[in-house]
C-alpha cells in the first residue's frame, strides 16, 4: 500500500515565502512524475506545478517565476517552494504521485495526498 501526504501550509502574509512537502510512504519500488495542484473554495482543480521522471518540470502561467517544484527520489518526496506569495494563491494545495508499487516493473499508478491549506493575507 501506498500512503502520500502533503504539509508544510499555512497561514502566511502577502510576499512571503512556503515549502509544501509531499511524501510518499509504503512499499515503493520507484517514483516518475509528480504534480502539485491547488483548488480554491468553490474553483475547480487546477495544477499547479509538474516534474517529470527525468527532472523536467512545468508550471502555470500564475506561478511561473514565483514557485519551483523539486524532488527527492531517494527519499521519494516532492517539494513545492513558493515565493511571492499572493492572496489568490489562498487554497488547498495537492500532491499527486506516479508510482510503482507492486513490482519492480510493475505499472504506475497515481496516487493523491489529502491536501494542504495555504492561506495568503492581503
Amino acid at each position: 500500500q501506498v500512503h502520500v501526504a502533503e504539509s508544510g501550509g499555512g497561514l502566511v502574509q502577502a510576499g512571503g515565502s512556503l515549502r509544501l512537502s509531499c511524501v510518499a510512504s509504503g512499499i515503493i519500488f520507484s517514483m516518475n512524475a509528480a504534480t502539485w495542484h491547488r483548488q480554491a473554495p468553490g474553483k475547480q482543480r487546477e495544477l499547479v506545478a509538474s516534474i517529470l521522471g527525468g527532472g523536467v518540470t512545468t508550471y502555470a502561467d500564475s506561478v511561473k517565476g514565483r514557485f519551483t517544484i523539486s524532488r527527492d527520489s531517494a527519499r521519494n518526496t516532492v517539494y513545492l517552494q513558493m515565493n511571492s506569495l499572493r492572496s489568490e494563491d489562498t487554497a488547498t494545495y495537492f500532491c499527486n504521485t506516479s508510482i510503482r508499487s507492486s513490482s519492480v516493473y510493475g505499472p504506475f499508478q497515481n496516487y493523491w495526498g489529502q491536501g494542504t491549506q495555504v492561506t495568503v493575507s492581503s
